[in-house]
């Protein structure tokens, strides 16, 4: 039985003696300092990443909202300047390519409208790739050969 004490002593000094060493030097101090800086910078880095997300997501909402906003002062422009100057001589006007523009896109969209009832055309027309047979221009070397595609 006197064995076991001295066994129970041994153990209970040794994991005392790591604990008491562990804590007096200097290396584990500084070791845990700089684990500190560590992670106090990871932190930062990750703060800093996120502002910039934000950042960056917030001006692109701002860039939309004054792509949009141009947009619609550009649309407000061609319209009033075709209303108020109607005899301005289409070239004068600079205005006048948006004016066709909106026209074109208005009549486009009645006449999609009227297209509703057919079937979508998701196909191709024709030969295409490897099966169409033109020719095309290879370089070789500086020299332009023509090839028949087949």
């Amino acid at each position: 039985m006197p064995w076991i004490y001295a066994l129970v002593g041994l153990l209970v000094g040794t994991v005392l003696g790591m604990i008491i060493s562990r804590l007096t030097t200097p290396g584990y101090k500084k070791q845990k300092s700089v684990q500190k800086e560590l992670d106090a910078a990871k932190f930062e880095l990750e703060q800093q990443k996120q502002d910039l997300t934000d950042h960056f997501a917030q001006s692109a909402e701002m860039l939309d909202t004054i792509g949009k906003e141009y947009t619609k002062l550009y649309q407000h422009m061609a319209k009033t300047s075709s209303e108020l100057l109607p005899k301005l001589p289409e070239q004068d006007n600079p205005f006048a390519k948006k004016i066709s523009e909106s026209n074109a896109q208005s009549a486009n969209s009645q006449s999609d409208d009227s297209n509703l009832d057919q079937a979508p055309k998701d196909y191709a027309s024709g030969a295409t790739g490897l099966l169409r047979e033109e020719k095309k221009e290879i370089l070789d070397s500086g020299e332009v050969v023509t090839a028949k595609a087949s």
